[in-house]
């Protein structure tokens, strides 16, 4: 990372947690993946049930891995094999303890925004599991709703639908958004968290890395 944008987080991530706060998240700012990943390990209770959503962040951080070794309970989707069995553990993990996940994009003055196809990742983030911890890069902070919006549609949902092999969308053979309608969309719920009720139960990890999509 060039020292310059180096700086430039350093001075702006713990701006954004102010912000944040002042909406009843927990937050925090860390520089480093590596810090961040011990950060989201803290906010864990050894005796919590754990579950995710599909988080390219998550998956650079290490996070499963880390719980699999200090032998945590977790409800991995991607430990089953038939679209049945994926489908019934996702919604066991609306219940769970501890919910991680990523954000599509986070506004300057604190909000989340999200996008997603199925819909379990921001019911998670809404209500249900009791703890939700929320890690993303400074490359998600954007100035305002509008363009967390914005980032969402036309720059991470084009980005993330080229993981999916065989999706028609406008999206995955352009790289650009149609608002499409398509019923490989991924782009069916769109979700702002302007605060977080009850206070404290969104944790937000700002990483001065860049991370995810």
């Amino acid at each position: 990372m060039l020292d310059v944008v180096r700086k430039r987080q350093e001075l702006a991530g713990p701006r954004v947690v102010e912000a944040l706060r002042r909406n009843h998240f927990d937050a925090y700012y860390v520089s480093t993946a590596a810090e961040a990943l011990d950060t989201v390990m803290s906010l864990i209770p050894k005796d919590h049930v754990v579950s995710w959503g599909g988080s390219m962040t998550l998956q650079a951080l290490g996070v499963p891995q880390r719980l699999a070794q200090e032998e945590y309970a977790v409800l991995d989707r991607d430990s089953v094999s038939t679209a049945e069995e994926k489908e019934e553990l996702m919604r066991k993990a609306l219940l769970c303890d501890t919910f991680l996940m990523s954000s599509n994009a986070i506004s300057a003055d604190g909000q989340l925004f999200n996008i997603d196809g199925t819909g379990n990742r921001v019911a998670a983030l809404c209500f249900g599991p009791r703890s939700v911890i929320v890690v993303a890069g400074m490359n998600k902070v954007v100035a305002d709703l509008e363009e967390a919006c914005g980032r969402a549609r036309h720059y991470a949902a084009p980005a993330n639908m080229q993981r999916f092999a065989g999706r028609k969308t406008p999206c995955a053979a352009t790289g650009l958004c149609g608002n499409c309608h398509s019923s490989d969309c991924i782009c069916n719920q769109l979700v702002a968290t302007r605060n977080c009720r009850p206070a404290g139960r969104i944790k937000v990890i700002l990483v001065g890395e860049d991370l995810g999509i």
